[in-house]
């Protein structure tokens, strides 16, 4: 088997897999049971879709998908920093209401 023959059955192979990951991680997202699964799919997806950026950056050479897996991939870390406060603050409220609640029922 030569080199070229190998890269392109390698990548066909990754494609296979990252497609494979790309269904159940869609799953999740679908099934969730709570937000903080769903969010953690979505940060699965964006790294998938790198994947797949990747993979297609060297079965065509193009190395300008390089550049744009980057920037995906500051983007999804940043998104998913926003999903974790979002959380965080959600949280925060219904601790501060749960306590309020007990706090008028002692009274």
């Amino acid at each position: 088997m030569t080199g070229p023959e190998f890269l392109h059955l390698a990548t066909t192979i990754s494609l296979g897999l990252l497609t494979a990951s790309l269904l159940l991680t869609m799953y999740r997202i679908v099934v969730g049971p709570t937000l903080p699964d769903r969010i953690l799919a979505l940060d699965m997806l964006v790294a998938v879709v790198i994947g797949y950026i990747v993979v297609i950056a060297i079965r065509t050479g193009f190395t300008l998908y390089l550049d744009i897996a980057i920037a995906l991939g500051l983007v999804g870390f940043l998104s998913t920093v926003a999903f974790a406060r979002f959380i965080y603050q959600r949280w925060e409220f219904s601790r501060s209401a749960q306590e309020e609640s007990r706090e008028e029922a002692r009274e």
